[in-house]
Order: structure tokens, then sequence, then C-alpha cells
């Protein structure tokens, strides 16, 4: 046990000190993988102590850490970990159950079960629904996807587990502007590449379109809309397509990675009428909701096909109705619900709202800032929490990312979308503050200044 606590000790120091760097501290790191490679050295003839180990492991690492959970990151769409998930993170890897069955390790189903509830309740997703508590929003589509991919199947009358050689093919339908997080599931599933339809200049699937394609194929089809596009945060209409993939008996799947969130918060209620109509749905609670990786959530709305699809039996497996096993790939894995349900108990209903709205009303004071800056447009329309920029041509707005990452004082990823590079900003943070703002609108516009086209 001395170990152990003096090993906690060194980490639980090292930790606070890292956090207490993030408000100063440049964003990007300091070194290379490569010089990170070199740092961490050659596995050591005998042991270490475990207190040296985690000296060894700051000392070398520490040059090479992004300050994501800085309230200045807003590149890809990473959020941080809230302070009661974060300390519940630490408590899971420290109980280390196996969440699995839910008599091995009853505390952590129970667990995924009430956060699932809660998630339902806030999401305004059906009760019913079944919950799996995956690595990430891939995983999450992967999850449901398979369940997906079984029931369309079977409702042709095909059995998927005889392979799917003999079986009739399963189209899958999606925009234009879908995740690549869909595209590499369905590759995972043997479904192969989805048919795209057009989407419209916000990255929304055209339901016009939906209805052409599901119109001109016949057999077992998926329908994939978004809930946040990654450059224009932008919601596909549900309603509409969701009706429409219903004329023609498809699976419908909701990729909400980040944008799922927004059904918390009233104001906008009426850009996710018809989310609840779907069949599943896929998100990431690292993203809006601030826990720390892993926390994809996977949601379908009928259990017994979700289970249908995960489940697995062995004779050695104390079997029982309802067991996590039963809505994950996985059956050994860590209990990712712990620092879920600590982000929601410590959030409640009303902490859920701001936080959201707080994320969305960052991201247009970005957009009304840097309108500010001479050259800098804004090229979306700006409905939840992305913002994405260009200054004249593609050469100046490559030149004003590279200017600002090397500034340091904040992280904007250099994107490409409309054929145009852009800057994008991603507002996923809880620690974002209206000065974290001002000081990333700052350097923006440095970084602007010294790009100045020539």
């Amino acid at each position: 046990m001395e170990a152990r606590s003096a090993a906690l000790d060194r980490a639980r120091d090292h930790a606070v000190a890292w956090l207490s760097t993030l408000d100063d501290r440049p964003v990007p790191p300091a070194v290379d993988a490569d010089e990170m490679v070199r740092r961490l050295g050659d596995l050591p003839a005998g042991p270490t102590s475990a207190e040296e180990v985690v000296d060894l492991l700051v000392e070398a690492c520490e040059p090479g850490l992004v300050a994501i959970p800085s309230g200045r990151f807003f590149g890809m769409v990473i959020g941080g970990s809230l302070p009661a998930a974060l300390a519940a993170d630490w408590l899971t890897s420290a109980w280390d159950q196996n969440v699995g069955l839910r008599s091995l390790t009853p505390a952590g189903a129970a667990v995924e079960e009430v956060a699932g509830r809660w998630l339902l309740d806030l999401l305004g997703l059906p009760a019913g629904a079944a919950v799996g508590f995956v690595t990430g929003a891939t995983m999450a589509n992967f999850t449901c996807l398979a369940a997906a991919r079984d029931t369309v199947l079977r409702r042709a009358g095909y059995d998927v587990r005889s392979g799917l050689a003999g079986g009739p093919p399963v189209r899958v339908v999606v925009g234009a502007e879908r995740h690549p997080s869909v595209d590499l599931p369905l590759r995972f599933l043997g479904l192969g590449d989805p048919h795209v339809v057009p989407a419209d200049e916000q990255g929304r699937i055209r339901p016009e379109a939906l209805r052409d394609a599901l119109g001109s194929g016949e057999g077992p089809s998926i329908v994939v809309l978004q809930a946040g596009n990654i450059h224009s945060g932008d919601l596909d209409t549900f309603a509409a397509c969701a009706s429409v993939a219903r004329e023609h008996d498809a699976w419908v799947h909701v990729d909400g990675a980040f944008g799922l969130w927004a059904a918390v918060s009233p104001r906008w209620q009426e850009a996710v009428q018809g989310l609840a109509d779907a069949d599943s749905w896929a998100t990431d609670a690292h993203k809006t909701l601030n826990v720390p990786y892993d926390s994809g959530l996977a949601i379908v709305r009928d259990p017994d096909a979700l289970a249908s699809s995960m489940a697995m039996h062995g004779d050695y497996l104390i079997q029982a109705s309802g067991d996590p096993q039963e809505r994950t790939p996985e059956l050994s894995r860590r209990g990712r619900g712990f620092a879920t349900w600590a982000a929601l108990r410590s959030l409640g209903r009303s902490g859920a709202v701001d936080l959201v709205e707080r994320l969305a009303r960052h991201a247009r004071a970005f957009a009304e800032g840097a309108l500010e800056i001479p050259g800098c447009d804004v090229v979306n329309d700006v409905v939840f929490t992305q913002v994405c920029l260009t200054f004249g041509d593609d050469q100046r707005t490559r030149a004003v990312a590279a200017a600002l990452l090397a500034d340091g004082t904040t992280w904007m990823s250099g994107s490409r979308w409309h054929d145009r590079a852009v800057v994008r900003i991603s507002v996923s943070n809880w620690s974002t503050t209206e000065d974290d703002v001002r000081r990333s609108l700052d350097a923006l516009r440095r970084a602007a200044a010294s790009a100045r086209p020539g």
C-alpha cells in the first residue's frame, strides 16, 4: 500500500501543477513526437520504483503536452474535463472495475443505467432506449450501425449470423458532408462505401435528394443524419428526413458527436424537431459534456435490437438480461459511466443547459469579434459551437493559421470547407471564459496582421 500511496501522491502533485499552468502556458507543445521518443529513452535493465516512474514520465512528457484542457484550445472538437468528472475518472482507475456483467460489478452497471436514464431525459430521447458506453463517437456509430444493419436484414428475411455474402445488399444513405467516423464503421461492418446525396450550403442533407435516393433503389436501407456539421455546426432537418426514411422502412441513425447536445436547451427546440423519431443516436460525452476520455455513447431505441447485435455468451459468464456487455462491442472494459454520472450530477439540468448555451455564446462572440479584423470573413451560419473564417485567398488563410500556432496563445484548426482553406474554431471546453475569447481574438488579430497580403 505504501508504494501505491507514494505514486498516487506524486501523480496528484504533478496533475495539480500541470492544471495550474493552463492559464499562462502556450497552448501548442514545445517539442515534436520524435523528440518525445528520444526523451522517453530505452527500457532499463531492472525495476524502477513507482514514485520515480511517475516523476520520470512527467519530466519526459511535459514539453510534449498540448494544453487541451485550457480554455483557449479550439482545435478539432475536443472538450475538457469537468472537475467532478476528472475526479471520478481517477476513482475509476483506482476502483479497477470490469463493467461487463451486472452481477460481477453492480456499482459499475448501476451507474451506467442511472447515467443513461439521465442522458435520455436531458436529450429528450425515448425513455426505454438502451445506452452503451463505448470509447468515442466512432465506436458509438459502429455500435448503432451494427444494430441497424442486423435489423434491416432481419426485416428482409435474412440472418446476419450466416454472413453477409448471401444476403441482400444494404444501402446506407448519407449526406455529402457527413463525418468520416460514419464511413469507417461501415467498412468495419462489411457494408462498404455509402450512397452519398447532396448537402446544402451549411452541410445539411437535402431531404428531396434523400427522397430521390431512397426511391431509386430497393432492399434494406439505413439513413444516417447529422447533428452538428464539423464546419458549420448545423443540424440536419430531422423531421423531414425521418419522414422520408419511414416511407421506405429505412433505419434512421443520427451521428451527433457534439451537436446532439443542442437538444438539452430549449433554444434549439425547433432545430431538433424530429430528432427523437430516429432509431439510434451516437455522441461523445468528451466533447460538449466535458467528460474525460473514453466516453462515447451509443443509444438505440430498441434494446433488443442492440442486444441481438452486441451480446456474447460463454459457459463461464454469469448470464443476466440487461448486462452492460449487451450494449457495447466489448466484454472487458473500464467503468466509463462513473465519470459521466459525476459530470451530470455536478451540472444538474440547469447546469447542462447553461454549459451548452455558454459554449454557443462564446462561438457567437468569436464570430462577431472576427468580423472586426480587416480581411476576415465568417463563412458559416454560426448556429451552435463552430465558426469558420477565411482571410482572403487560401494562401493568406493558411498563413494566418500558421502564425496563430506560432503565437502560442490559442489553438484553432486549419481546415478546408467548400473548396476553401478556413480557420476553424470549435468551442467545446467548459472552462473557456470571456477573457479566453478576448485573448484568442487578440492573437487572431496579430496573426492576421503578420500575414497581410504582399
